[in-house]
């Protein structure tokens, strides 16, 4: 969606996190010309027009629009209608192009490193006096954990959460953060992976602390005392698994 800023300045399209799909971002590389003409705006210290663009790749202005234009579908890049560009012509300023400020990565499977980094950062700067680095990072991974419950409770309507609606609950939102939630029984859910693997192979107490807060964080963030979060490593998944 463009908007109009008051005094002249660009009207600029942004794209959100949540309306870009990683893969279809991935996918609009996979041309070679297209690929080329990514590389081509991140490099320019100015938006790129589409003439100027064509002239790179020794195309038509036609091509580069449209292989432009799905660049922006995808989230990879924005237009700038207001920008300074390299090439000023009479009449109307020409379009231009610059690189998305999102960032786009796919891991299969799905790893989770800015959420770790998040709460690790927050350790650092809310660090008490009477606490080591892990005692921080483990309250920290909880009061995270809390904040996503309650997010979660208010967005599913609350209400009285017994054993069955916890359970439902924390797997939509460990789902949602890649932890691949499976029912072994109908009281049971255990996570078939880690999103800080292989970070738990070499840090496997403070990871695994670490998601186990995150998990009883969450679980009272949700307002339920019915579910519980169980440290049970196990080879190939989570170290935890939340039990009614």
């Amino acid at each position: 969606m463009s908007r109009d800023v008051a005094g002249g300045a660009a009207a600029i399209d942004k794209p959100r996190a949540a309306d870009v799909d990683p893969i279809r971002a991935v996918a609009a590389l996979d041309d070679p010309s297209r690929r080329a003409l990514y590389k081509f705006v991140r490099s320019s210290t100015d938006p790129v027009t589409r003439e100027a663009a064509a002239q790179h790749l020794g195309i038509s202005r036609k091509l580069a629009a449209f292989h432009l234009d799905k660049l922006v579908d995808a989230g990879l890049l924005v237009t700038d209608d207001g920008a300074r560009v390299r090439t000023r012509t009479l009449g109307r300023t020409p379009k231009g192009y610059r690189p998305s400020p999102l960032q786009v990565a796919i891991t299969i499977p799905r790893r989770n490193y800015q959420e770790l980094a998040e709460i690790l950062m927050e350790a650092v700067l809310s660090a008490r006096a009477d606490e080591d680095a892990s005692e921080a990072a483990l309250r920290a991974g909880n009061a995270a954990g809390e904040r996503v419950g309650a997010e979660l409770r208010t967005r599913m309507r609350g209400g009285r959460i017994g054993p069955e609606r916890g359970l439902t609950f924390a797997e939509t939102a460990l789902r949602e953060r890649g932890f691949e939630p499976t029912r072994p029984s109908p009281g049971c859910v255990a996570l078939r992976n880690c999103p800080f693997h292989p970070l738990a192979d070499k840090a496997t107490e403070l990871v695994c602390g670490l998601n186990h807060e995150f998990i009883v964080g969450l679980l009272r963030g949700l307002g339920t005392s019915a579910v519980q979060a169980l440290l049970a490593p196990s080879p190939g998944r989570c170290c935890v698994v939340l039990r009614a």
